[in-house]
């Protein structure tokens, strides 16, 4: 079987691994340009797919965007069996669906119909679902719509983060992926059309979506701190200033929402509508993350303060 493979972020390296281990054939891996990064942004950070790409010694494709007649050749030329895509972060155009003979199949984190969209894995958490999980499924010209070849469960455990959850939907859709590519090779696995009267959406997360709201029940706001850690990070505004919050769950207390009811060596507890919102780490503006305890001894924080 060859295969070309799609993906930028961390949570694509897991599925080319497993496919290199599996001895299948990578004829090319397609990944975004680097990109700039840094206060100067003079700095060129390639994607993590392309990291493991090199590693393996194989081709690599860098398109700033996957159209065009050029692109299409490129492809073409590789005489691929299988488009395999996983978080490649392009619609591809079905001009380009189109050229592998088998089509192109892709991996999304989350359990089809549900979720579909850019990102199913903070908004699964955000909106409290019990289980989340990874489905692999044809491409075709919709959002996330084609049939699907194979889904895998996972329950959303209440310590999950975002970056917890990821990892762990990167490896079972890496086994997922072997085992579709395995059955697709002999002829297997239809697919299953979507109910697209029961598809949900995940839209793309803006600055707005991760803003914390106190006047609400602190589970709410556990939920949004966790949902977007480590990235982008769930948002306050304390003395005029935003600051991120990591490691939020919900523990007893009072007071006027958005209040500080405690600052000690590794808590911090905000009061909420109901309950109140602890938190371990801080990411003041322009600052790293650190420990409550490091904010709270720089007398960046303490009781009685206020969050909005």
């Amino acid at each position: 079987m060859r295969i070309v493979f799609f993906g930028t972020p961390e949570f694509a390296v897991p599925s080319l691994r497993s496919l290199l281990d599996r001895r299948n054939e990578i004829v090319a891996v397609v990944t975004q340009p680097d990109r700039p990064q840094g206060r100067s942004r003079t700095t060129l950070v390639p994607p993590p797919v392309k990291g493991a790409a090199i590693d393996a010694g194989l081709d690599l494709l860098q398109p700033e965007r996957p159209v065009g007649d050029l692109f299409a050749a490129s492809l073409r030329h590789l005489r691929a069996d299988l488009g395999v895509v996983v978080a490649y972060g392009h619609i591809l155009r079905p001009e380009i669906l189109a050229v592998p003979s088998l089509g192109m199949i892709n991996i999304h984190a989350s359990l089809l119909p549900r979720y579909r969209g850019a990102a199913p894995i903070p908004w699964a958490i955000l909106n409290g679902e019990a289980e989340t999980g990874v489905s692999v499924m044809r491409m075709e010209a919709g959002l996330d719509s084609g049939p699907v070849l194979h889904r895998v469960a996972t329950p959303i455990e209440a310590e999950d983060t975002g970056g917890s959850l990821s990892d762990r939907l990167a490896d079972l859709g890496a086994e997922a992926l072997v085992d579709v590519v395995g059955r697709l090779a002999k002829g297997e696995l239809p697919g299953e059309p979507q109910d697209h009267a029961a598809a949900t959406y995940a839209p793309k997360v803006d600055r707005e979506t991760t803003r914390l709201s106190f006047a609400g029940p602190a589970l709410a706001a556990a939920r949004r701190v966790r949902a977007f850690d480590p990235t982008p990070g769930a948002w306050a505004t304390h003395a005029g200033a935003p600051v991120k919050l990591f490691g939020g769950r919900v523990v007893a207390g009072q007071g006027e929402p958005g209040q500080v009811l405690a600052a000690g060596r590794r808590t911090l507890v905000i009061a909420c509508g109901d309950d109140a919102l602890e938190v371990l780490e801080v990411q003041p503006a322009g600052k790293n993350r650190i420990t409550v305890d490091a904010w709270v001894r720089g007398r960046g924080v303490a009781v009685g303060d206020r969050f909005t």
